[in-house]
C-alpha cells in the first residue's frame, strides 16, 4: 500500500483475512485499516494486537479517591509536534477550563522540537519528558501524580506506548483521535466519537465504551493559519483549463478499488486531471502504470511533494473537488481541504475510519456531499465536475458555512 504495489491484490488479501480470522497476528492494526472496512474484522485485528503485546500488570489495581476540586487530564502522545493530530489538537488544549482541570502533557516521542510543539507545551500546566522512562515508569508516574482521566492519542499508531495504560495509568482511560478504530483492549475504558462515526448498532466491535459527541469527534483548531501565497495552477504542474479533482491523502490509503473509481471519474471527465500527493516515486510510477492499465493517460495524474503546513492549506484552492479514500478515509487532510474552501466528496463506509469525512460534513453542514455507494460517488463527482453553476453553489456553501457551523468552532 506504501508504494501501490497491487500485484495479486485480492489473492494476498484473501489470505491475510483467513489467517487474521484464526486467531494470527496476519496485520498490524493500522495498516489494516487501509485494507478492510469491517469493523468486525478490524476488532479482531485490534484484539489480537493487544492481547499479545499485553505484558503482565506490575503495578497494584489502583483505587480512585481523591478531594481535590480540579480534575487532572494526562494526555499521552510520541506526537507532539507538527503532526497531523497535533494540528487539529493544539487549540483544544489551550481551551481547557483551567478553574476545573489541571491539565499534564506525557511526551514519549520524537525529539521534533517546533512551533507546534512549543505552542502546546505552553498549553499544559505540566509537560513532562518522559521519552527514557520505561512504560512502567510512566505508569507509576502518572498515579503519583493522581491523575484522573489518561488520554491515550496514539493508539496503535507509530511510537505508540500501549503498555502504559496496561498497567493502568489512571481510573479512567481513553482512546482517542490518534488511532481511528478499537484498541480491542479491556484496560481501554472509553472512546470518543459521534453518532454517524460509530453507530449504534455497530458498538458491539467496539471493546471501549463510547462517548458521544454532538457534532463531529474531531476537534479542529480554528488559529491555524493559511499562507498567503497566491499559488497559480502552472506553479504547481496543473492545467489551467482542466478541472482538477485531488486527493492528498498519504498513497497508503489509495486502494486499489477507489483507485477504479477514479478512473472511470477521469474517462467520463475528459478535460480533468487527478493531483495526487507522491509520497515516493515508487509510488508514483506504480500509480501512473495502473492509470495506463485502466485506458488513462498517466499524464493526467500530476503529483505534487510536500510542502510547509501553512503554503500546503493554501495550495488547496488550485484544486476544484477533493476525492476521498475508502475504507480509510481523508482526517487531518480533510479538514485541511475545508478549511483551506475546498469541497470534499466522501463515500460513508462501514468502519469508524471509513466514517470520518462524512462525520466532518455533517459538522460543518454539508451532508449533500456523503455519498454511499460506488455508483453514487461516480455519478456525484461528474455531475459536479460538469456543472459550474452547481460546482459554485457549493464552494459559496462551503465558504459561507466555515465560520458558522460547529466544525472549526474549536470552544
Amino acid at each position: 500500500m506504501m508504494i501501490a504495489d497491487w500485484r495479486d491484490f485480492d489473492a494476498r488479501y484473501d489470505a491475510l483475512l483467513v489467517r487474521l480470522r484464526r486467531g494470527e497476528r496476519a496485520a498490524s492494526p493500522f495498516s489494516f485499516l487501509t485494507l478492510s472496512d469491517s469493523p468486525a474484522d478490524q476488532h479482531t485485528a485490534a484484539k489480537t494486537w493487544a492481547d499479545f503485546i499485553r505484558i503482565k500488570p506490575t503495578l497494584p489495581n489502583i483505587t480512585p479517591s481523591r478531594g481535590e476540586p480540579k480534575i487532572k487530564i494526562g494526555y499521552y502522545s510520541a506526537d507532539f509536534h507538527n503532526h497531523a493530530m497535533m494540528v487539529l489538537m493544539a487549540g483544544l488544549f489551550e481551551q481547557h477550563d483551567k478553574n476545573r482541570f489541571e491539565l499534564f502533557g506525557f511526551w514519549h516521542g520524537r525529539d521534533l522540537i517546533n512551533d507546534t510543539h512549543r505552542r502546546v507545551a505552553m498549553a499544559f500546566d505540566r509537560f513532562i519528558d518522559v521519552r527514557k522512562e520505561t512504560d512502567t515508569g510512566i505508569a507509576a508516574l502518572s498515579r503519583s501524580l493522581q491523575i484522573d482521566i489518561a488520554v491515550d492519542l496514539s493508539g496503535f499508531t507509530q511510537l505508540n506506548r500501549p503498555n502504559i495504560f496496561a498497567q493502568r495509568a489512571a481510573p479512567l482511560q481513553v482512546n482517542y483521535l490518534g488511532y481511528p478504530g478499537t484498541m480491542g483492549a479491556a484496560y481501554m475504558d472509553y472512546m470518543i466519537a459521534d453518532h454517524i462515526l460509530i453507530r449504534e448498532n455497530a458498538r458491539e466491535h467496539y471493546a471501549e465504551n463510547i462517548v458521544y459527541m454532538p457534532y463531529s469527534y474531531q476537534v479542529n483548531d480554528r488559529a491555524r493559519r493559511i499562507a498567503e501565497n497566491k499559488f497559480n495552477r502552472a506553479d504547481l504542474g496543473l492545467p489551467e483549463q482542466a478541472f482538477v479533482f485531488c486527493c492528498l491523502n498519504n498513497n497508503y490509503k489509495i486502494h486499489p478499488a477507489i483507485f477504479d473509481n477514479w478512473m472511470r471519474i477521469l474517462k467520463r471527465t475528459p478535460s480533468s486531471v487527478l493531483w495526487l500527493l507522491e509520497d515516493n516515486a515508487a509510488a508514483a510510477e506504480n500509480l501512473r502504470r495502473e492509470a495506463t492499465q485502466r485506458g488513462i493517460d498517466d499524464k493526467r495524474l500530476v503529483f505534487c511533494g510536500r510542502i510547509s503546513p501553512t503554503a500546503h492549506l493554501a495550495r488547496h484552492r488550485a484544486a476544484d473537488l477533493f476525492l476521498d479514500t475508502l475504507p480509510y478515509n481523508a482526517h487531518t487532510t480533510a479538514s485541511d481541504a475545508l478549511w483551506a474552501g475546498l469541497p470534499v466528496l466522501t463515500r460513508i463506509g462501514e468502519s469508524m475510519a471509513g466514517r470520518v469525512a462524512a462525520s466532518l460534513l455533517n459538522a460543518i453542514q454539508m451532508p449533500e456531499l456523503n455519498t454511499t455507494t460506488a455508483e453514487e460517488y461516480e455519478n456525484l463527482a461528474v455531475a459536479l465536475a460538469t456543472d459550474a453553476d452547481r460546482m459554485r453553489r457549493i464552494r459559496d456553501k462551503l465558504e459561507r458555512n466555515r465560520l458558522t457551523t460547529p466544525l472549526f468552532d474549536t470552544t
